[in-house]
């Protein structure tokens, strides 16, 4: 497989990178230090087509593939992982459950918004007493007619305080274990859908993360996803898509890592000469560059196969652990180039 960049995603690329520097990058640390969700970024991007790229063209999307999608993603997280990882998790954890799994009739109704960038979704799945063991969730969902009733908390929920649609899910069956869960597309506004506490985070914190609460929650039949005890399996594809989103923003944090370090190393000037001439520094350089490489093409291989209609959870899986690896260690490393500087806020 051949993993050089089209002329187009050449081009994607280099329009990206140039929309940063001019929009994004100035605001870059102000979103992070006031925890400020980029709307007017993302009401940008969408003039640019970029929030729904890969989306069918029918829907309105740009009709490209996922690999060129996660090039955005990387270049934004370039600059500022906020955005590149909002930007990730709105094709991930949104739009591909929702065109997998969902009918014609929810495709119609939410994925032009999507594409248009007029549609903010939130995953709702994690609970205080269930993170990765997905299984033990406890929120329900009860059949009454035509509607079902749902009861439960959510927790660590993205875009929940600006959610046009929350994509939930909760047990129809509980004797059923895995295959009781069902997942539905809930318009913001339903009655008996809270948002509870908001979260204050380390880092990300572009990203709006909150406490969501279903008390009473009276959703009509038709907003279910898929058949009743789909949910488990919605959530897993989900899952998948999005920790390639997320390989592919921290792919960005290194090369930012990267291209700070080098802009610094050549301006730093010690013992008579840049640090970049120091072959401790050179080391550094070289092995954040080669590792780089590594994680891009992780990404890229895990976006290819999902392009291809194939099962990508292990290829996924593989790209999130390097490349969030990868962006921890780089971000360390960047660090010990700069110094004292680079342990300072600003």
């Amino acid at each position: 497989m051949n993993f050089m960049l089209t002329e187009e995603q050449e081009l994607i690329k280099a329009n990206i990178r140039e929309f940063v520097l001019k929009y994004l990058e100035p605001v870059a640390a102000e979103i992070d230090a006031n925890s400020r969700q980029p709307v007017e970024i993302f009401e940008k991007l969408s003039e640019l087509g970029m929030m729904g790229i890969s989306y069918p063209t029918e829907y309105g999307g740009g009709g490209t593939d996922f690999i060129t999608t996660m090039i955005v993603t990387e270049e934004l997280a370039r600059s500022c992982p906020s955005t590149g990882f909002l930007h990730g998790y709105s094709f991930g954890l949104i739009g591909h459950p929702i065109l997998t799994f969902g009918n014609e009739e929810q495709k119609k109704k939410w994925m032009p918004g999507l594409a248009a960038g007029k549609v903010v979704g939130a995953f709702t799945l994690t609970e205080p007493g269930a993170g990765t063991d997905v299984a033990s969730a406890t929120t329900t969902a009860v059949k009454s007619g035509d509607t079902y009733i749902l009861n439960g908390t959510k927790t660590f929920i993205t875009n929940a305080i600006l959610a046009d649609v929350f994509v939930a899910f909760a047990y129809t069956d509980r004797s059923a274990g895995a295959k009781g869960m069902s997942c539905f597309l809930i318009p913001k506004g339903t009655p008996g859908l809270i948002l509870g506490q908001h979260f204050t985070k380390m880092g990300i914190r572009g990203s709006q993360t909150s406490e969501v609460v279903f008390k009473d929650c009276v959703v009509p039949a038709d907003c279910l996803m898929g058949k009743e005890g789909d949910g488990f399996k919605i959530a897993m594809s989900a899952l998948d898509a999005g920790r390639i989103g997320m390989a592919a923003m921290s792919t960005g944090i290194a090369q930012g890592c990267l291209d700070e370090s080098i802009r610094y190393s050549k301006e730093r000037v010690q013992f008579n000469k840049p640090i970049a001439k120091q072959q401790a520094i050179q080391w550094f350089i070289a092995d954040m560059s080669t590792e780089i490489d590594c994680a891009r093409y992780l990404y890229m291989n895990a976006a290819f196969i999902k392009d291809q209609g194939k099962s990508f959870s292990l290829a996924a899986s593989k790209a999130k652990l390097y490349c969030s690896e990868c962006a921890a260690r780089h971000t360390s490393k960047a660090v010990q180039i700069q110094g004292g500087y680079g342990y300072m806020k600003g």
